[in-house]
Order: structure tokens, then C-alpha cells, then sequence
């Protein structure tokens, strides 16, 4: 008898940025934009660029949609899934590996400026805004303090 189960995909892998800064009260905030698509807030992401390791695929992805520099921790805090629309109207699930980006820069102008928005938020506001489930339950563990970020002095960084 042949085999009538469907196909199962893989899951699309792509890297993300988690652009971050310290503010003057101690608190941290973290950086969400709009997709291109559907004007949902979410973290910078895309795939890995052929050169790069997934740390610095994931800082080039922030400065493109995101208009921000800074320094990159090589090492993950976490992943998210999400359903990954293409141009063609298909979709297929994927997750995104997280890289905490601490921001050192702020660009006035970037190659993304037109087609997103960018907003400052704390993470509990991003965990509210944000449109992937999974990246929101992300979010409010590292407003419940469940996710740590390294300060960009202590990170085992990438520098611009």
C-alpha cells in the first residue's frame, strides 16, 4: 500500500536580531519593526547570509530593516517559531534563532526606512504588540526576567 501521509516540510530556519539598549532608569527596552507584508510587529529576521556566521547575519538584518548598529552576542537566547509567508501567498512553518543586539547606533536613514516602522518598547509592551505567538511568549520571559541579556561590555561580541 502506498504511503498517503502528506509530505512534512521542514521548518524554514532563519536568524533574528533582539536590538536592545539600557535606559537611563536601569530598564532595559527593546527594538520591534513592521513586516513588509502586514504592518505586524516583530524582531528583525532573515536568512543566513552566505560569509557570515548566524550572529552577524542577524546584525546585517538589523541594520537593513532596522536601521540600527550595535554590538552582537555569538551566542543565541533563545528561538521563536512562526509562520513564514512568501511573496507567492504560500506560507510554511519556521523559527528564528534570537541574537541580542546591543545598540550603539541609530541610523536616520536605512535601506528598509520606507517600508517599516521602527518603535522602542519595554518588553512587556513588545510581548503585547508583538504578532507571533511564539515571539510574544519570548518577549514576556525576558520581561519576567526568565531570558538574561549580556551588556555589551560583558558579551562575547562582534564589534562594528
Amino acid at each position: 500500500m502506498a504511503n498517503t501521509a502528506p509530505a512534512i516540510s521542514a521548518l524554514c530556519h532563519q536568524v533574528a536580531a533582539l536590538p536592545w539598549r539600557r535606559e537611563a532608569d536601569g530598564s532595559i527596552s527593546v527594538l520591534l519593526i513592521t513586516s513588509r507584508t502586514n504592518g505586524k510587529w516583530m524582531l528583525p529576521k532573515g536568512w543566513p547570509i552566505k560569509g557570515l556566521n548566524e550572529a552577524e547575519s542577524a546584525r546585517q538584518e538589523a541594520l537593513e530593516e532596522a536601521g540600527v548598529e550595535g554590538i552582537i552576542d555569538t551566542q543565541a537566547v533563545g528561538s521563536y517559531r512562526y509562520s513564514k509567508l512568501f511573496s507567492d501567498g504560500s506560507s510554511t512553518p519556521g523559527q528564528a534563532v534570537i541574537f541580542p543586539l546591543a545598540v550603539t547606533r541609530e541610523k536616520k536613514g536605512w535601506k528598509e526606512k520606507g517600508q517599516r516602522q521602527r518603535r522602542w518598547m519595554s518588553p512587556r509592551e513588545a510581548a503585547e504588540a508583538a504578532h507571533e505567538p511564539d515571539l510574544s511568549r519570548f518577549l514576556a520571559d525576558l520581561a519576567a526576567g526568565d531570558v538574561m541579556l549580556p551588556e555589551a561590555r560583558e558579551a562575547r561580541a562582534i564589534a562594528l
